[in-house]
């Protein structure tokens, strides 16, 4: 028995560096993805999402080097609506600062997709992922893919004619579709950790505290969801009193049913896309709450008692910072901070779910071959 022992020792070894390396990537590219969120809402919040009129996924990463490059790009974007009905009279160098915020966030959007594939590769040559977990990361991979052509679609849509900002329907699905990658990301990164818990008390077999973490992860995408509406249509600019609405707390049904169809209300009416948010704020808090202290009264001093307590402060906290925001009319600092809050409360809430759902027991004598670990995937 001693023999085996020592024989599974350096296989163990291997393994834990392995695991480790790994689980240190995945985590570095989900902070990535949220520099890459905060980035994004500085380029919207700044209005630089259109300074540069063209998508070249490759030569596209060399900025303007002569006076010639930087007057050539310049002109392009004096030819874009945005200029004609937003920006007339802009000189060189503030155009030079906001193209100098688009081109970073394409060049980090570059950087991630490096970060991800080539470790990626090594990684699984070196068979340190499973085939699994490979299949799992590659399509994390297309999801990016598809992140960025949604993100050229949406540049394209500001450079319609008529247009000063992208279409806020696009908008929300980038997020979305960052928000996912970052979900998936740290799901996994979760699912391949190993620890000891002695306070695991598992959460019920049925029943509303059993399906409360994912209920609220639910709650939590819809808000990002509305949150990137209002971003997208300017909607935080309205309206910025609070608990009220022009001096009510529903604004009457003229305001936020306006429009001609619920479509045109629903994505266009901007009393009722930040009315939707504020609401979307009220369930979301009201939820965390309640899981909370029915989880504190149900599992006293649990590992998951304590997560709900912690993503209920956090959620409170990104409400009331959403409502410094609303009131002060979005300064870049109250915008962004909401922005990389909101990505901490998704964050939150998958590490809630995901530790939630399978107790965390590893007993680390044992041969890597006889121990229990939690899936993948």
């Amino acid at each position: 028995m001693t023999a085996i022992a020592a024989a599974h020792r350096p296989a163990e070894r291997d393994e834990a560096r392995g695991g480790i390396a790994v689980r240190l990537w995945l985590w570095i590219l989900a902070a990535l993805v949220v520099a890459m969120v905060a980035i994004g809402g500085a380029t919207r919040l700044t209005g630089s999402g259109l300074s540069i009129t063209e998508w070249k996924p490759v030569t596209g990463a060399v900025p303007p080097l002569s006076a010639e490059a930087w007057a050539a790009e310049f002109e392009r974007y004096r030819q874009t609506p945005q200029y004609e009905l937003l920006n007339r009279g802009m000189s060189l160098p503030e155009f030079k600062t906001i193209y100098a915020w688009e081109w970073g966030h394409r060049q980090l959007g570059r950087l991630i997709g490096l970060a991800f594939f080539v470790p990626l590769a090594w990684f699984w040559m070196r068979g340190a992922i499973s085939a699994r977990l490979g299949i799992a990361l590659l399509g994390l991979g297309a999801l990016g893919g598809l992140q960025a052509t949604v993100g050229w679609i949406m540049v394209a849509s500001g450079l319609e004619p008529g247009m000063v900002a992208v279409a806020p329907i696009k908008l929300t699905l980038h997020l979305l579709l960052a928000s996912a990658i970052l979900a998936g990301l740290v799901w996994i990164a979760i699912g391949l950790s190993e620890r000891r818990d002695s306070t695991g008390k598992p959460l019920p077999a049925s029943g509303v505290l059993r399906d409360a973490p994912a209920v609220l992860l639910a709650f939590v995408f819809l808000q990002i969801a509305l949150g990137g509406l209002v971003a997208g249509s300017k909607a935080g600019w309205i309206y910025n009193t609070w608990p009220l609405m022009d001096g009510a707390l529903v604004p009457p049904a003229s305001a936020l049913f306006g429009g001609p169809t619920w479509a045109e209300n629903l994505f266009g009416n901007l009393a009722l896309i930040q009315f939707n948010h504020r609401l979307g704020a009220y369930l979301l808090v009201g939820l965390a709450v309640w899981q909370a202290v029915a989880l504190r009264r149900s599992l006293p001093g649990a590992r998951v008692s304590r997560r709900a307590g912690a993503l209920a402060g956090l959620i409170l906290s990104q409400a009331m910072l959403g409502i410094v925001a609303l009131v002060l009319v979005v300064p870049l600092w109250a915008g962004l901070a909401h922005q990389v809050l909101a990505m901490a409360v998704l964050v939150m809430a998958i590490a809630h779910l995901r530790l939630s759902q399978t107790p965390l027991y590893t007993d680390r004598t044992a041969p890597p071959s006889t121990r229990t670990r939690l899936p993948v995937t």
